[in-house]
């Protein structure tokens, strides 16, 4: 195993599901902190801001400080920063409206539409008034484009599907900003000060986490749980094999130390 100096730690299926912690994880969390290996939650939730993140984690056992999540919104809003864009036109939740607070959000003439989850509010109306936004010149940005997610309910369509009918419809392809884009990673190395090399991604999806940060040249470390599944693992191509597979986050620090 490569040394390892730092961890990028997923949230949804991997430290939590639903609304309960993942057993052993808060455990996992503390024995890291006091091995002193540092890390930050990346997470491509984006139906929360990372305020909102944060109160949950708290309210489910797990007290951790708002400059340790590095969601996609958080990266969405860095890019479009970098890049000048001022003026959005948000397909997100209200709750992630907060990590956007810096700029002009417009529904009408702007610079980029900006899709998220948006679960049962992706209505016709707000599709297509993206869609007409976009036939207009503006530029189509994914927060990130994740097929599904795990609810209480089974699987559920998450962002990824919604980007893809957009990109489809206006014959436009979507920037990506949130895993398993290089630059998200690029941005979340930057913010632990770590070189990629030199760093650990931990999560349960093949395709975000594992693909993601083997394409980042991070060390991968897939968890039996959240989205993990043994038939599909077994079939898995090569580029989604993980570096490691471990039952749960629980068993990361055992791993490192």
């Amino acid at each position: 195993m490569r040394p390892v100096k730092g961890l990028l730690i997923d949230l949804d299926g991997t430290v939590y599901r639903g609304r309960e912690l993942i057993p052993g994880s808060a455990g996992a969390i503390a024995r890291l902190r006091d091995a002193g290996i540092p890390f930050v939650f990346t997470t491509n939730t984006s139906r929360m801001s990372r305020s909102d993140i944060t109160a949950a984690l708290e309210s489910m056992g797990l007290p951790v400080d708002q400059s340790e999540i590095f969601s996609a919104p958080v990266a969405a809003a860095r890019w479009l920063k970098d890049k000048g864009v001022r003026r959005i036109q948000l397909l997100v939740s209200d709750s992630t409206r907060e990590d956007f607070s810096d700029f002009e959000i417009v529904d009408e003439d702007p610079d980029a539409v900006l899709v998220g989850d948006l679960g049962a509010g992706f209505t016709f109306e707000r599709l297509n008034a993206g869609f007409r936004s976009l036939r207009a010149g503006a530029r189509l940005v994914a927060i990130h484009r994740n097929r599904f997610w795990l609810t209480g309910e089974g699987p559920t369509l998450d962002a990824g599907p919604f980007v893809a009918a957009l990109e489809y419809a206006s014959r436009q392809q979507a920037t990506l900003v949130g895993k398993p884009s290089a630059a998200f990673f690029d941005s979340a190395s930057a913010l632990l000060g770590v070189r990629r090399e030199r760093l650990a991604v931990v999560g349960d999806d093949p395709e975000t986490d594992v693909r993601g940060g083997r394409s980042a040249g991070l060390t991968t470390i897939q968890v039996r749980t959240g989205k993990f599944d043994p038939r599909s693992f077994a079939e898995a191509p090569p580029e989604e094999r993980p570096d490691h597979l471990l039952d749960s986050v629980a068993d990361v620090p055992s791993l490192l130390t």
